[in-house]
């Protein structure tokens, strides 16, 4: 069964899709902050529909699909 993982706007996600940010968010056990409409490349999907993966710089993070617009 496959898992249906939507953006904010209801546009289905794939993996390698490209995303921007609709809010600033503030990344725990780190200093940096994402800016909103900050593009982010090459996502990956998880297990979880609500969420996916991705790298920002050399760290590995996981974002929230409701903060997600697919571009």
């Amino acid at each position: 069964m496959a898992i249906d993982t939507k953006d904010s706007t209801g546009k289905a996600l794939e993996n390698g899709d490209t995303v921007q940010l609709t809010r600033d968010l503030k990344v725990k056990g780190s200093s940096t902050n994402l800016k909103r409409g900050t593009a982010i490349k090459n996502i990956r999907l998880t297990n979880n529909s609500d969420e996916v993966e991705c790298r920002i710089g050399k760290s590995t993070i996981v974002l929230r699909t409701e903060y997600l617009k697919k571009k």
